[in-house]
């Protein structure tokens, strides 16, 4: 029997971070004591509370039962009173919130909703790889927008060529960014409403990491630029803000024509999450937001116990506004090969800068995500192995 998928499917991208798992499964396996820094998987429980509210929430019959296609309007409210509260923006569950099965599909539905073939798409230039499948699937083109360090790791929309600005119907953005955790100013996001609306581009803004701060200022919302809502959307999760990550709750929410087609195209892949989830994830929302501050706070520990000990071993890197660091590869060489070796020599895992496009080469990504211990570990093996770069 032919079992030859559809041509959409074989341009799918394969995830190099599914085989760097197993080649670190294997390393432990076979006893290696493995410094994994290669993943955004929170290692931190859930927050008690949150958990308890499932629990209870699980235990009434009526959350059994199927939920509304587009999501529980208690959710959608929550959601926009954290808005209200966290960013001073107002949404109307209603019309201008959408309920996602984790954040990430909707950032893959949004392209396939909205590009046609032959459409361009633009797309940062290093970017989370997971945006790439949406505008395959779409049949559409990306065109980059280089994340330079010169540039502050922001596109320069007076580069782009006028023959792509006429063809694009879509924009990603993501700040505070991953890979390379810088965020985004205020003026960034005024001058991006204003190139959105002369060229007629949604804007796709994912903000999965806004609920972090890390000791500074907290990151600055899209939907805060005048105007933003009447050219684009933004995307969050609790994945990262609550350690929610394998309870799949995400949101999409502003612009209400984006926000019924991400809603319709729901209906038929994934109609909505279990009702308990939902209003745990309302407890979540609503309810003492001291776990996020916590969460914070360690993380911005981390944070500084992996900079201060690369620093103090000769390295030089940015201090990181988000989960990961942004790593220069020592002597400028490739970061698929340094990460290979990285690994080879050291038990240390880390994502190559170019798994997240053509101008991540050079860089590697590392996450935050694992105790201070294991960072310090990971520090002295780095600077044993390397010294100073």
């Amino acid at each position: 029997m032919r079992t030859e998928p559809a041509h959409r499917l074989l341009g799918l991208p394969r995830s190099s971070f599914a085989t760097t798992a197993g080649r670190i499964a294997e390393l432990v396996e076979a006893g290696e004591d493995v410094v994994n820094l290669c993943q955004g998987n929170p290692d931190l429980p859930t927050p008690p509370h949150i958990v308890e509210a499932l629990r209870q929430e699980v235990l009434d019959p009526a959350t059994h039962r199927y939920p509304a296609f587009s999501g529980m309007l208690e959710l959608k409210a929550a959601i926009a009173g954290w808005y209200a509260a966290h960013h001073q923006v107002q949404l109307d569950p209603e019309a201008e919130v959408a309920i996602l099965f984790g954040a990430k599909a909707g950032l893959v539905e949004i392209s396939q909703c909205f590009l046609n073939p032959g459409d361009v798409c633009l797309m940062p230039d290093p970017a989370f790889p997971d945006y790439w499948a949406g505008v395959v699937l779409a049949g559409a083109r990306m065109h980059p927008l280089p994340l330079l360090r010169e540039n502050g790791f922001l596109p320069d929309y007076d580069a782009l060529d006028p023959a792509v600005l006429r063809a694009a119907r879509l924009m990603f953005l993501n700040y505070p960014n991953n890979p390379t955790s810088v965020t985004a100013p205020p003026e960034f996001y005024e001058r991006t409403v204003e190139f959105a609306a002369e060229h007629d581009v949604i804007v796709a803004s994912d903000f999965a990491y806004g609920a972090l701060a890390l000791g500074g200022p907290a990151p600055v919302s899209f939907l805060r630029a005048a105007g933003a809502k009447e050219v684009g959307v933004e995307f969050i999760s609790l994945s990262k803000m609550f350690n929610m990550a394998g309870w799949r709750v995400g949101a999409v929410v502003g612009n209400r024509d984006v926000i019924s087609a991400i809603n319709l195209i729901q209906e038929h892949y994934y109609v909505s999450l279990p009702p308990f989830i939902q209003r745990a994830a309302v407890a979540a929302l609503t309810g003492p937001q001291t776990c996020v501050h916590e969460l914070s706070e360690i993380y911005a520990r981390r944070r500084d116990v992996f900079v201060a000990g690369l620093r103090d071993a000769g390295w030089h890197l940015d201090v990181p506004r988000s989960i990961f660091a942004w790593l220069p590869v020592p002597g400028g060489g490739g970061s698929v090969a340094f990460a290979d070796e990285l690994l080879r020599k050291t038990n240390v895992a880390v994502a190559p800068g170019r798994w997240f496009g053509e101008h991540g080469e050079g860089y590697v990504r590392v996450s935050l995500l694992a105790p201070e211990d294991r960072l310090r570990e990971a520090v002295d093996r780095l600077s044993t192995t390397w010294g100073k770069p």
